[in-house]
């Protein structure tokens, strides 16, 4: 399962973060349980049973609804829900430290430690760019910020989402045409702290960082382009964001 910015339960989800935004938790909770009643997969299950567990008013149904979220994650147990186990698990066990049970606390909190900073995801990475390079270039850190020029990014970023890299460079500035690359790290590499657990649980859209370059091993011709209309609303997002806002 990819993550699918235009898929149905994805877009209530969204939906209910904007009232949320807007200081309407009610409409916020019809949303996310409408969400949960058109979820027809394990992964839309998890999503909107996430959101809908952080609406409940009591603790006990609060803990029910992580602890159904995980299960779904368990059920999926792969790269697309792994960034997502240390905030479920400790989501879990500040439930229980609230209802006084110390000892499933503290076991959902040591499950949440051994699973922080575990990446096993091995690609193939995506970067999109419309910078002309070809095979064995190296892509460094240490330019401006493809949204934001005056941010000098101390990281290079890139995503295993063939779809988020062709996103990425229909947004990127410039007069080139949009290219994806297929790139390979040449050092370690993390979790893009921008968008792990920001809005959705975890890293969904397998979007990673890292110091040391990546090296073009190829380039995608093919990927599923945005509409004009659906550019124009993510391009209105990103005027929204403040340099000072990314996490560089």
């Amino acid at each position: 399962m990819e993550f699918n910015p235009s898929n149905n339960v994805i877009k209530l989800c969204v939906q209910g973060m904007d009232m949320e935004g807007k200081g309407k938790p009610e409409e916020a909770s019809r949303l996310f349980l409408q969400a949960w009643n058109e979820a027809t997969n394990d992964f839309e299950k998890f999503t909107a049973a996430h959101f809908v567990a952080r609406h409940q008013k009591n603790v006990s149904d609060k803990l029910i609804w992580h602890e159904t979220a995980l299960q779904f994650a368990l059920k999926i147990n792969n790269v697309t829900v792994m960034g997502a186990f240390p905030s479920l698990y400790l989501n879990i066990a500040k439930c229980y430290d609230d209802l006084s049970d110390p000892d499933n606390a503290k076991k959902n909190y040591e499950l949440a430690i051994s699973f922080k900073d575990k990446l096993s995801d091995n690609g193939p990475f995506y970067h999109g760019t419309r910078a002309d390079l070809q095979v064995g270039d190296l892509l460094t850190a240490g330019f401006g910020s493809n949204y934001h020029h005056e941010v000098i990014m101390n990281h290079i970023y890139f995503t295993a989402l063939v779809n988020g890299a062709g996103l990425a460079a229909a947004l990127a500035k410039g007069d080139g045409r949009e290219r994806v690359y297929v790139v390979e790290p040449t050092g370690s590499f993390e979790n893009d702290p921008n968008v792990t657990d920001k809005k959705f649980p975890g890293n969904p859209t397998r979007s990673y960082r890292t110091q040391a370059p990546l090296k073009i091993v190829g380039e995608v011709k093919d990927w599923v382009r945005q509409t004009p209309e659906e550019l124009q609303k993510w391009r209105e997002k990103l005027a929204n964001v403040k340099g000072g806002d990314i996490i560089n």
